[in-house]
């Protein structure tokens, strides 16, 4: 890690997203305590990675890269052994272990042997362990990894529906940036052991984006898309499935440019402002953090 600062607000979801080999993976293990840091310090709900690793431990749930399942055992005797290895009583055991697993929609299948489940079944299960304890905080190790495309979306919505209504913090890590931006008020972005953005996604759109509008209509030809270059405030268009797309310098006004459109010959049904997806500001951060060649 390189000087890297983070700060995470409790109850929300914080996305850290980053390339494979990005320190992602390491800066969790380094968040629990499980690796110490060469310099510099970290501290997790109050206590210092280095002299109190246990405290943060038992406040927090991991899901890394092994479910900590064991497949031979049934669903509920998995909870319940994890629900000893945390001391909880035996009435508040049970009564958990209840209340996930019917969240989760698995109660009652509760009695089925784990190996005998679905990879989404599987992580379902192994989310239900990480937050048996009540921790105040969860670090999630991409998640949804693996998972079909309907499972995936599952357990976005069964994470998001936990976080709202326990009001525990998550640390997600995750390659599906989709993922992220339906789930995670902040992101941070690492590359390299370098934190190289930070903030609400909405931020990040607006630092690293162009501003551009996409114009719907009829007649939107190249003659129309030629006589909008060279205004005041564009920096270029592009005609693509019938739209017009107008990129804009900064305050730029819009007006003109419906303006130009009708008077070159071409009729507007929409004109909207296009938002960068999380995707085109991955990429661009990535890009502007590329070391000097």
């Amino acid at each position: 890690m390189d000087n890297l600062t983070i700060q995470v607000s409790a109850g929300s979801i914080f996305g850290f997203l980053g390339p494979n080999g990005a320190g992602k993976t390491t800066t969790i293990r380094l968040l629990l305590g499980l690796l110490a840091p060469t310099s510099g310090s970290a501290t997790v709900l109050g206590h210092d990675t280095r002299s109190a690793a246990p405290a943060i431990r038992e406040r927090t749930g991991a899901l890394l890269e092994f479910s900590g399942l064991y497949e031979r055992l049934t669903a509920a005797d998995n909870l319940e052994f994890y629900g000893r290895v945390w001391h909880l009583p035996r009435a508040a055991r049970a009564a958990r272990i209840q209340e996930l697993l019917t969240h989760f929609g698995l109660w009652e299948r509760r009695r089925e042997f784990v190996r005998t489940w679905s990879r989404g079944m599987k992580q379902k299960l192994a989310l239900a362990r990480t937050l048996l304890h009540r921790p105040t905080l969860v670090f999630l190790d991409e998640p949804t990894a693996g998972l079909d495309p309907i499972a995936a979306a599952g357990l976005r919505t069964d994470l998001a529906a936990l976080a709202g209504r326990e009001g525990v913090t998550v640390f997600l890590t995750t390659h599906n940036l989709t993922e992220a931006e339906k789930l995670c008020a902040q992101v941070g972005i690492i590359r390299a052991g370098r934190l190289v953005a930070v903030g609400p996604l909405e931020q990040l759109r607006a630092r690293s984006s162009t501003p551009r509008i996409e114009i719907v209509g009829r007649n939107l030809t190249e003659q129309v898309a030629a006589a909008l270059r060279g205004m005041p405030g564009v920096l270029g268009t592009a005609l693509h499935d019938g739209r017009l797309t107008v990129e804009l310098e900064r305050d730029a006004s819009t007006a003109p440019l419906i303006q130009r459109v009708l008077a070159a010959g071409g009729e507007v049904e929409e004109a909207r402002k296009a938002v960068a997806s999380i995707e085109e500001v991955f990429l661009t951060l990535m890009h502007e953090a590329e070391p000097p060649k």
